[in-house]
């Protein structure tokens, strides 16, 4: 006797998949986001915060000392 079979016969639901489950619960209730998938929004914004910080960085460094160190500018406030 196959699983469905015997659950139905028992009176039991279907098993629920992996996908159906979900042990994170709502933030609200009308609002389809889970507070798991809260946790990997700042997870992946705070990663690119930081990525956009040094990519600032590195801008700046260029900017104020390697292009006029190769001669490719100078900067504006030097006489």
């Amino acid at each position: 006797m196959g699983e469905a079979r015997r659950r139905s016969d028992q009176g039991l639901a279907p098993r629920q998949t992996k996908s159906q489950k979900d042990d994170s619960p709502r933030i609200f209730a009308w609002l389809p986001i889970t507070h798991k998938q809260k946790d990997q929004f700042y997870a992946i914004t705070t990663r690119g915060a930081w990525i956009g910080m040094g990519l600032m960085v590195v801008y700046w460094i260029v900017g104020r000392f390697v292009g006029p160190a190769a001669g490719w500018w100078g900067p504006s406030d030097v006489r």
